[in-house]
């Protein structure tokens, strides 16, 4: 009875964030959905009195763009590249922290440190590590390289320089690169996850696998992973998530180009493309946002699927 009679002053106080998520988010999507079966939307034109049909053309649009396969694959295989590196070396990174009593605090700050920095900032940081100038001076022959800290390690070692992201890069080079950019980025929010799940693992079951003289191989593998795998469930299709919607590292590393010099456009995706379409085609942009939003739900899908036969709770 007593509660009854003051939940009016709950819903009092949830007013103010409802109205802002019901401003800001719920009618964004809903916004989003309309745009995308109103064929060739575009908003300035709405404001002149265009009327726009109802219609498929914006899906149909995207789908038979030409450059919407490329935007795709190189979506997929950053994902699937990414998100297991990452995965276990969070996992290697965490059981190791673990064990470190010390200076775990400090360790942690540092391996945090990435996820509160920005991700342009980064990209721009990376981007002079793996770059390679060439200048020219005096006559044709003469040319000299500025290699990136990247090639001075290669050079060192008794390598040869690598063409990372320059003009004449490789695609295998531009995706080696965001790679190690991505996963890198992604190690902190994991490690931070993970090291929580390990510490509160109940100490008794390493003691009687101590007790029973169980390997340190086995004891990771039996008891370690198995009582971890809900938090690596969920760090995983956190991880594909994300990685579905890269778009700020590319452009951190290579610019508004998405690609390297010559080549714009070589490491475009799905998050790239509906920014592209923003500016002048706001329906076809909402079409590949849910055409995004269709994909992303599929493989999260699939991802608690596998999750509830592997996870132990």
């Amino acid at each position: 009875m007593v509660e009854s009679k003051h939940s009016w002053k709950a819903w009092l106080y949830l007013t103010p964030a409802i109205i802002l998520l019901l401003i800001f988010t719920v009618w964004p999507i809903i916004n989003t959905v309309r745009m995308a079966f109103l064929e060739g939307y575009n908003s300035m034109a709405v404001v002149g009195g265009q009327s726009y049909s109802f219609g498929f053309d914006n899906f149909l649009t995207v789908l038979e763009y030409k450059g919407f396969i490329t935007c795709l694959t190189n979506t997929m295989l950053l994902c699937v590249l990414t998100v297991p590196i990452s995965t276990i070396l969070a996992l290697l990174i965490a059981v190791c922290l673990n064990a470190i009593k010390p200076l775990q605090r400090l360790l942690q700050t540092i391996f945090f440190l990435p996820y509160v920095t920005n991700s342009i900032a980064i990209g721009m940081v990376f981007a002079a590590m793996f770059n390679m100038v060439g200048t020219a001076f005096g006559g044709e022959n003469e040319l000299i390289i500025t290699s990136g800290i990247i090639n001075n390690v290669i050079e060192f070692f008794g390598g040869e320089p690598i063409n990372w992201i320059n003009s004449g890069s490789s695609y295998a080079a531009n995706i080696t690169v965001m790679v190690i950019y991505i996963v890198w980025n992604a190690l902190p929010f994991k490690i931070l996850i993970l090291l929580g799940g390990l510490q509160s693992i109940n100490k008794q079951d390493y003691d009687a696998a101590k007790v029973d003289g169980t390997s340190r191989r086995r004891v990771f593998t039996r008891i370690t992973v198995p009582l971890l795998s809900p938090m690596l469930a969920y760090v995983v299709i956190t991880g594909f998530i994300g990685g579905f919607k890269e778009y700020s590292s590319i452009v951190g590393i290579f610019g508004e180009d998405m690609g390297p010099a010559g080549d714009p456009g070589r490491l475009n995706t799905m998050v790239g493309y509906i920014y592209d379409s923003l500016s002048t085609q706001q329906g076809r942009a909402s079409a590949a946002a849910l055409i995004l939003f269709g994909i992303i739900f599929v493989v999260t899908m699939i991802n608690m699927y596998v999750s509830k036969k592997k996870t132990h709770y």
